[in-house]
């Protein structure tokens, strides 16, 4: 109907029986509708459950280790944690301490330490290693430039 004032708006949807529904308040002129509000509602509200489904929520995984793991268990915990990073996951890293190992903290960190060196710079720190009771735990996230650069990889090889 193209630029108006809001009376000759309002009396327009008064004459065809339906709702004026400000659009974009922020526009410059405001943009404005005439529409049946219910409808209106309705519409956007399924499209709001259309975008969140197709959003897909990234999960929070967990990789359990011990200080004094052996090289072939903790090569296979790392092929795990990258394989959940790159499906886009957080990873929360556990070292898991029992009796005497409480008293040797520093190979906990150690480990963790190696997890982020290998992982390189394609890595977000989430929470800094930390101890919970017997646990020393840390999350970590990917970030977008190791996608790209393991998409790159993958295509090399295939």
């Amino acid at each position: 109907m193209g630029v108006m004032s809001v009376s000759d708006a309002l009396t327009a949807s008064i004459k065809l029986g339906l709702d004026l529904v400000e659009i974009a308040p922020k526009a410059n002129p405001p943009v404005a509708k005439i529409v049946n509000l219910g409808k209106f509602l309705y519409q956007e509200e399924k499209k709001l459950k259309r975008e969140k489904k197709k959003a897909k929520a990234s999960e929070v995984k967990e990789i359990r280790l011990s200080p004094f793991i052996a090289q072939h268990d903790f090569d296979n915990r790392f092929a795990r944690i990258k394989e959940f990073l790159s499906e886009n996951n957080k990873v929360r890293v556990v070292v898991k301490f029992k009796g005497r190992e409480m008293g040797s903290k520093k190979f906990g960190y150690d480990l963790l330490g190696k997890v982020t060196g290998e992982l390189g710079e394609g890595i977000a720190i989430d929470m800094q290693p930390k101890f919970i009771g017997r646990h020393l735990i840390m999350v970590i996230s990917p970030t977008k430039k190791v996608k790209r650069q393991e998409g790159k990889k993958e295509s090399k090889d295939a």
